[in-house]
């Protein structure tokens, strides 16, 4: 089996153009092992569409599938087109949570950027839980998978990993929930840091973005129709919510390494 390991903004994934295998959860969890494996945040498998110009699959490293990821659809555009798959710029890709829009931004017959449309970013009414014995106020908001924003005095200074954890189990999001931490910073860019449902703390996540400037929005503290910086421990994403209530995402796609693995170990992780 062939792989390519392509990452946005540090958030990594093993890509393969295919046929998803039976024993893709299994073979997900295996490869995405950071000590015995690859090493990714999951696998992203691309296929062909009847509906779209291509499909992704998505799943994560604990063998789970993700409808959407923000900066895996990214990177499915710059693998499409620096393969060869295609020559257009402008893609339409079939994932769970709908068909996303792409336009992919080359330089020297390269992909080095990628603007997508996310679709529609749905904020609903905050929710107040006492976690660790912090009153937290959580404003959930959908991407097409679940997010729960919390808007804290400084991102960096904040155990992602612990309370994410603590959020998700405590009963409030029965599906599990992707959970940002947010903070305004003087320049008026959002810092972000995230704990993804099936990865764990992750160095980007492009829907959390989208959900954190949607969630900002809401809260106020960013002007309607407005471009927005969002930095996260892998970089940085340009997000815009348009009138329609669509979140545009811009960023980076990086080819890490192509790789191979043996068919006897593809066929031991069953």
């Amino acid at each position: 089996m062939h792989f390519t390991k392509m990452q946005g903004l540090g958030n990594d994934y093993l890509y393969v153009y295919g046929k998803v295998p039976e024993n893709i959860r299994a073979l997900s969890r295996a490869l995405s092992d950071r000590h015995f494996g690859a090493g990714s945040d999951g696998m992203i498998y691309i296929s062909g569409s009847d509906k779209a110009d291509f499909s992704m699959r998505i799943f994560n490293a604990d063998g789970s599938e993700a409808k959407m990821c923000g900066n895996g659809i990214r990177c499915v555009g710059k693998y499409v087109y620096d393969k060869g798959y295609t020559k257009n710029k402008h893609l339409k890709i079939e994932t769970l949570s709908g068909i996303k829009e792409l336009w992919l931004h080359v330089s020297e017959g390269a992909v080095e950027t990628v603007t997508v449309n996310m679709g529609a970013v749905k904020t609903e009414e905050k929710k107040t839980l006492y976690i660790m014995g912090r009153k937290l106020e959580l404003t959930p908001v959908s991407v097409g998978n679940p997010h729960a924003v919390v808007f804290v005095d400084d991102a960096e200074d904040v155990p992602v990993c612990e309370i994410g954890a603590e959020i998700e189990n405590s009963g409030a999001f029965p599906d599990g929930v992707n959970v940002e931490f947010v903070s305004l910073r003087p320049d008026g860019t959002l810092r972000m840091r995230v704990r993804e449902r099936g990865s764990g703390l992750t160095m980007a996540c492009g829907t959390g973005a989208c959900a954190s400037v949607a969630a900002a929005l809401k809260k106020g503290i960013i002007k309607p129709f407005s471009q927005v910086s969002v930095m996260l421990d892998g970089g940085r994403l340009e997000i815009l919510l348009n009138e329609k209530g669509e979140a545009i995402m811009t960023g980076p796609a990086v080819t890490v390494y192509e790789g191979e693995c043996q068919e006897e170990k593809v066929n031991a992780y069953t």
